[in-house]
C-alpha cells in the first residue's frame, strides 16, 4: 500500500484512510517508532490500562502499603 505525503500548513502530513483508521484504532495521536530503518506508527496505548487488575493484584499480596509515615503526621498547623 502507498500513501502521498501532503503539504498542511509550513508542514506534512501522511493522510490515512477510513479504514486504516478503524481497522489499527488511530485516535487523536499516534506513537511513531524508528525500528531498523523504518518508521512504525501504532496506536498510543490507553492510558492507565490495567491499572484496576495491579492494584487489585498488589492488594492480594499485600504489597499495597505505603512506603513512608504520614508526611504531615508531627506538623503544627497552628502556627
Amino acid at each position: 500500500m502507498q500513501a502521498s505525503i501532503i503539504q498542511i500548513g509550513n508542514s506534512k502530513g501522511l493522510r490515512l484512510n477510513k479504514t486504516i483508521l478503524e481497522k489499527y484504532g488511530f485516535r487523536d495521536k499516534v506513537e511513531l517508532i524508528l525500528q531498523d530503518d523504518q518508521l512504525v506508527i501504532r496506536p498510543c496505548a490507553t492510558p492507565r490500562k490495567g491499572w484496576n487488575e495491579a492494584f487489585a493484584l498488589m492488594h492480594e499480596n499485600g504489597d499495597d502499603v505505603l512506603l513512608i509515615d504520614s508526611v504531615f503526621e508531627d506538623e503544627d498547623f497552628d502556627n
